[in-house]
């Protein structure tokens, strides 16, 4: 039997929500009052008698082997440390959310996927395998970061026009660095890019549920 599997993709504006074997995806408004148990709570609520045998979350911030290990940007305060399992009652895998993001995305081969958001995620899936990465903070040029050239601050600074000049730099950079096959970019700021260099696509928000999905296949 298919085991059913609750696939919550946490964000600072909203937690989304879908069931493996149910199309409904919930939205529950988050923000920086957003606690774990309070999301627990929520979801419980929203989800009503939904069951499922497990659970995948997408988390934004640095997780490490099904740990989470910094606490986020734009939710409340708690999330290190914090014993998912125990509170939900079923087991719990926890990955950085464009990790999960990038593996609803994976088309064979090698992938590398890049979140352009507030900030910029990033993961690799090499043949059929996860893993995560942290670019966001390297540094890029004139002592800056990639995520302060291809992040939310960077459009607001460079503008449309450079901040697409730069975006695309950054893809050649990495996909040269990283040696992969294709690049998906995903993220809210993705739909602003107008052309896309060879072997780069965009990709899906929905596409983090699939890989909450996968999680527990791959």
């Amino acid at each position: 039997m298919k085991k059913k599997i609750l696939a919550i993709d946490i964000g600072g504006t909203n937690v989304k929500v879908q069931l493996s074997t149910q199309e409904e995806i919930i939205k529950i408004p988050s923000g920086s009052e957003m606690t774990p148990l309070k999301m627990i709570e929520a979801i419980r609520k929203a989800t009503g008698g939904w069951k499922y045998d497990g659970i995948s979350m997408g988390y934004p911030g640095v997780v490490a082997d099904n740990q989470i290990v910094t606490e986020p940007h734009n939710l409340g305060q708690g999330w290190v440390g914090f014993d998912f399992k125990k509170a939900f009652g079923v087991p719990v895998k926890i990955v950085n959310d464009a990790a999960m993001q990038a593996l609803g995305s994976y088309q064979g081969r090698r992938m590398l996927f890049l979140g352009l958001g507030t900030g910029l995620g990033s993961a690799m899936v090499l043949e059929g395998i996860l893993q995560p990465l942290e670019l966001a903070h390297l540094p890029y040029r004139k002592g800056l970061t990639y995520e302060n050239y291809v992040g939310k601050s960077g459009l607001d600074r460079l503008g449309k026009r450079k901040w697409r000049e730069h975006v695309t730099q950054v893809i050649l950079q990495l996909r040269k660095a990283l040696l992969v096959d294709y690049v998906v970019l995903g993220g809210g700021n993705a739909r602003i890019m107008k052309e896309l260099p060879p072997e780069v696509r965009l990709g899906d928000n929905s596409n983090a549920f699939r890989g909450g999905y996968r999680l527990w296949s791959f």
